[in-house]
């Protein structure tokens, strides 16, 4: 039997080898934040700059959210009719709990920081981050839409979505950090700090979507 002139196991084969793909993609994702997210909080703890902090502490509830897709693009490909499992709506629900209180504990933070008039020792750490989180989350998305779209997968290219949220959050970051080393204004850290917040909390807000089934 063949579909379109390709053998039937020739199309089993590339559909099984795309959602390999679609499985590494999401653990590089997932170990990727680890290590940003760790050297993000470090740098933000250590130059006292709270929009790096922010980020990587964002990049640990991504982990979260990575493992949550993780499971859904595992389940899809295995049957991809089946409903979303205990663990997965638990996952996403978890997720989204986290987004929800890292948003406040961020505009709270930065709030503080602005009535006490806080600045950041230095954020050049936070421009070095931003610039190779740019790079990364640029070629995980594509390679991400590429998989995605071959497979004709809403699932994998909503977690190309999400991926462009951390784009977004990585040019926020490059945004404040570089704002701040040029003009020395300490609230632009602050204001970072914010938008990253305002990025948590959409990013929440469509976990529990998801866990709905949306």
């Amino acid at each position: 039997m063949k579909i379109f002139d390709t053998p039937l196991s020739d199309v089993i084969q590339s559909k099984s080898n795309l959602y390999k793909k679609a499985f590494l993609l999401a653990k590089i994702t997932i170990f990727y934040n680890i290590i940003e997210g760790i050297v993000s909080v470090f740098f933000g703890v250590e130059d006292e700059t709270l929009s790096l902090f922010g980020f990587g502490l964002d990049s640990f509830v991504e982990v979260l959210s990575g493992i949550g897709i993780w499971n859904m693009i595992k389940r899809i490909g295995l049957s991809p009719d089946a409903d979303p499992g205990p663990f997965e709506i638990r996952a996403l629900r978890i997720t989204g709990t986290a987004f929800y209180i890292l948003g406040a504990g961020l505009v709270i933070t930065a709030g503080i920081n602005l009535y006490q008039g806080h600045q950041p020792e230095t954020t050049f750490w936070g421009i070095i981050i931003a610039v190779i989180s740019i790079f990364t989350m640029w070629a995980l998305i594509y390679f991400k839409v590429k998989v995605g779209t071959e497979l004709k997968s809403e699932a994998i290219l909503e977690d190309a979505n999400c991926t462009k949220v951390c784009l977004y959050l990585s040019f926020t970051l490059l945004f404040a950090s570089v704002g701040y080393e040029l003009t020395g204004i300490g609230g632009i850290d602050s204001l970072g700090a914010v938008l990253i917040a305002l990025f948590s909390v959409r990013e929440g807000q469509e976990s529990f979507e998801k866990s709905r089934g949306e």
